[in-house]
């Protein structure tokens, strides 16, 4: 499906439907953060369509082994891959966890070796562990962690991330998830949050953004993200 944000556009955002993701969600927020400017939103399952679009957004949502089999199956493997490597891409959720090596989702605790990524953010995926361990409340943790948290910029003593611009260190953003990604190279994190732990919530390398909370339904501050990344320039 395609949404014609200006008839006029000559740039094209492309939203890879590859049947894993909130698709409609995603579509609807990246179509709002472009209004007023020259674009045009491709939400698709063309692969021809990703290669041709300027940037690219990759959502993902459930198990981590299903994206990536509907991934290959579905035929946008290389064009996802030579939109990692060519053009700004953005990744959401899951989208954020296949950029990495290696997930812990079937491992062998759950019966299986594991899920093999994207390989374009060095690191792991891997499952929180807080059994037993309270929150300041005097509740429970639960896994998945559900619900707004707040976001901290991690820029390692660089300018802000340019997708950051406008939006308050510390912002609460909604997360669904289990597994959460863990990097090898530190900078390669660039948003952290406190569930139990501290860990990465938003990756960035070159070309790459990407958060495992959900802009889509974070409000106005996961607008501006979208809106900042639709007119980024790495």
């Amino acid at each position: 499906m395609t949404f014609i944000v200006n008839r006029h556009s000559k740039k094209t955002i492309a939203v890879v439907d590859y049947g894993m993701g909130n698709l409609r969600s995603v579509t609807n927020a990246v179509i709002a953060a472009a209004r007023g400017a020259q674009l045009e939103v491709v939400w698709t399952q063309r692969p021809e369509e990703v290669m041709a679009a300027d940037r690219v957004v990759l959502p993902g949502q459930g198990a981590i082994r299903d994206c990536m089999r509907e991934l290959r199956d579905s035929g946008m493997y290389p064009a996802v891959m030579h939109a990692l490597v060519n053009k700004p891409i953005m990744g959401v959720c899951v989208g954020m966890q296949m950029l990495l090596d290696h997930s812990h989702e079937g491992h062998a605790g759950d019966g299986g070796q594991g899920t093999t990524c994207l390989g374009q953010i060095h690191g792991e995926v891997i499952k929180f562990e807080l059994a037993g361990q309270l929150q300041p409340d005097g509740s429970r943790y639960k896994v998945p962690q559900m619900g707004w948290n707040q976001v901290y910029q991690n820029n390692h003593g660089a300018p802000p991330h340019p997708i950051w611009d406008g939006v308050p260190d510390g912002s609460y953003f909604y997360f669904v998830h289990s597994f959460y990604a863990k990097p090898s190279d530190a900078r390669n994190s660039v948003g952290e949050t406190d569930y139990g732990q501290r860990f990465c919530s938003a990756i960035a390398r070159d070309n790459i953004f990407a958060t495992q909370f959900h802009p889509e339904k974070s409000s106005l501050h996961g607008l501006s993200l979208y809106r900042n990344f639709l007119h980024w320039n790495p």
